[in-house]
């Protein structure tokens, strides 16, 4: 892997601590005006790294390797970076409080108005959207548990142990009111076979050409469990549009809208003791959007990740609200997969690009899809010939996304990166001004995150490296567009880097950007961090190859080697070291095993030969 996640996170922590530092100070905002999800992406750019790499930690600090360390020098020594850090999460949890205790998930500056001569009125852009509920819950659990474990080393700081406390209490109620919100932004649309939306998915299904009544009835027989199961919400919103289903003329979509969908039921918590404010009446449309449900997706899988369980990071209540929404994280990959891979002959997702069911088709939808189906395969376990389908899909993508192949003069596959690809935010004019949209410029880092998992899931150790090799194709696009100018150098994002045919741009980093591919070098770390790859063939060759090393050297005990002089016995010393080491690793490093045997083998005729010479000589 050319990336070297290791070396690229360090340059990035390097870079991340000389921009928000100013005459000493935190500053918030980047290329975007501060709002409640590009802080939260610019803390993550730290804390994701310092909480899901093990060597990357900050939370001990008389553990924290020196290159760490080195890497945030600005931000002060060892003992010094959790500290501040302390600060700056708890500034930032006070910041996105209002003065009634309410946690604020608004989108602010990252909305955008539909019509040129309007702006977002204030209420707009004070609208709660799924963006920053996932954000908050990456963030809050890495807050929490970078908490738990630095906690530990403060038995004699009593001032600072306050802070931690109070900050811990911060981030358990942001983080109990983004589980609140993602509930609430959960919904299920249901329509008729017949309609505009129904015709929309049957095509898209119908990879065959069969009749639309008997794809209907597939469609909905492959579903039926994930039907069967949304019966069973009783919590936050999508329970109410559940009941139509039984209508064997209906067909649905679920996942999570861009905000509180329109008549979102409140939820009551059951703890009395907590207390997240009020919660926000919603606006918008009753219909998954694949951006966000992939992002939603994204922040939910934190919730039950191993170190969550481990540490305990989840109370009671929080408990409640995460299994709540698991089986939507379930239903929602499991419906979207099923689509996906609806006909065996030919995927619905091989069929680029990817057609909604209000009949929008673009090349990124087909990457937002994609990326659900990943999720469920890796879930579930997929199988190698399942992931060899989406890895060709991906690669694909890269190429009509002009990520591995030189675009064309005017190309429009240069839009997906620069501006990116708008989203219509439905249901946001409802509280007067212009119908909001949402800009998603996150192509190439998207489509590197989800190369790197199906890399990370795939059994085949060719398989593999083809797969790496294609994630190393992008990420020579990414580093193309890094920043080289100003106090966002080595952070992104700059489009003109890879394509001669965007002008202009801006040298204040772009944290939204920023933070996804910190997220990429984190899967690449710890890719990178797992056992290779065991291949049977080598495995029996390695095998083989240690029984004869094995027989060899009991000849050469059997002949009196044990009994020769120093030099031979230090020779067969560690010979008999090396067996023992090859035999340790054979199941899981074949590869090492196999040469190890192979130096025995080759000491031993070399012992061999020595002694025929000898023998021939007298």
């Amino acid at each position: 892997m050319r990336m070297q996640p290791r070396q690229q996170l360090l340059e990035v922590w390097r870079a991340t601590a000389r921009s928000s530092l100013q005459d000493g100070k935190w500053t918030w905002g980047g290329r975007d005006r501060a709002n409640s999800i590009s802080d939260a992406e610019q803390l993550l750019c730290l804390m994701t790294p310092a909480t899901s790499v093990e060597s990357f930690g900050i939370d001990q600090p008389n553990a924290t390797d020196d290159d760490v360390a080195t890497a945030l020098r600005l931000l002060g020594d060892p003992v010094e970076v959790p500290q501040r850090l302390v600060r700056v999460l708890t500034d930032y949890m006070e910041r996105y409080t209002d003065p009634a205790g309410t946690p604020i998930f608004s989108g602010d500056s990252y909305f955008r108005s539909s019509a040129p001569d309007q702006e977002p009125t204030h209420a707009q852009a004070a609208l709660d959207v799924v963006d920053s509920f996932a954000m908050s819950v990456t963030l809050a659990l890495a807050t929490i548990g970078f908490l738990r474990v630095f906690r530990a080393e403060l038995l004699r700081r009593e001032d600072i142990r306050g802070e931690v406390d109070a900050l811990e209490k911060l981030a358990s109620t942001r983080l109990t009111a983004a589980m609140v919100g993602l509930l609430r932004s959960f919904t299920v649309s249901v329509f008729d076979a017949d309609s505009r939306a129904g015709r929309a998915l049957v095509r898209t299904a119908n990879q065959t050409g069969l009749p639309s009544r008997q794809v209907v009835d597939s469609v909905r027989r492959a579903l039926r469990q994930v039907s069967a199961t949304l019966r069973e919400v009783t919590i936050g919103s999508g329970a109410q549009q559940v009941l139509d289903l039984d209508n064997p003329n209906r067909l649905f979509e679920c996942g999570w809208s861009w905000g509180i969908v329109a008549n979102a039921p409140k939820i009551k918590l059951d703890d009395p003791d907590v207390d997240i404010g009020e919660q926000a009446d919603g606006v918008a449309q009753e219909a998954p959007y694949l951006y966000f449900t992939v992002v939603a997706l994204d922040g939910i899988a934190a919730l039950f990740s191993e170190r969550t369980r481990i540490l305990g990071l989840l109370n009671e209540e929080q408990q409640r609200l995460s299994r709540a929404l698991q089986i939507r994280w379930d239903l929602t990959q499991q419906y979207w997969a099923t689509i996906a891979s609806f006909d065996p002959v030919r995927w619905p997702l091989e069929d680029i690009p990817w057609r909604t069911t209000d009949e929008m088709e673009n090349d990124y939808l087909s990457l937002l899809v994609s990326a659900v189906t990943v999720q469920e395969l890796e879930s579930r376990r997929g199988s190698d010939v399942d992931l060899e389908r989406v890895g060709r899909v991906l690669e694909e993508l890269a190429n009509r996304g002009r990520v591995t192949r030189r675009p064309l003069a005017r190309d429009a596959a240069v839009s997906l990166h620069a501006p990116g690809f708008t989203f219509e935010l439905e249901g946001s004019e409802e509280l007067g001004g212009p119908r909001l949209t949402w800009l998603a410029s996150d192509y190439s880092p998207l489509l590197l995150k989800r190369t790197l998992q199906v890399a990370g899931l795939v059994r085949d150790p060719d398989l593999r490296g083809r797969l790496l090799a294609q994630a190393d194709m992008v990420w020579d696009h990414l580093v193309k567009r890094r920043l080289t100018d100003g106090n966002g150098r080595d952070l992104w994002d700059r489009p003109a880097g890879a394509f001669e045919s965007v002008t202009g741009g801006d040298d204040a980093p772009s944290w939204y950007y920023t933070e996804r591919v910190v997220e990429c070098l984190v899967t690449a770390a710890n890719l990178v961090s797992r056992s290779p790859l065991r291949s049977e063939r080598l495995t029996e060759l390695a095998g083989e190859l240690l029984n004869e090393a094995d027989h060899l050297f009991d000849q050469e005990l059997m002949g009196g080697g044990g009994d020769a002089g120093p030099a031979l016995r230090h020779a067969l010393q560690n010979a008999r070291a090396s067996l023992r080491r090859a035999r340790q690793l054979l199941s899981d490093r074949p590869g090492t095993a196999y040469v190890l045997a192979s130096d025995v083998l080759r000491e031993l005729d070399r012992l061999a030969a020595a002694r025929q010479n000898v023998f021939e000589a007298d």
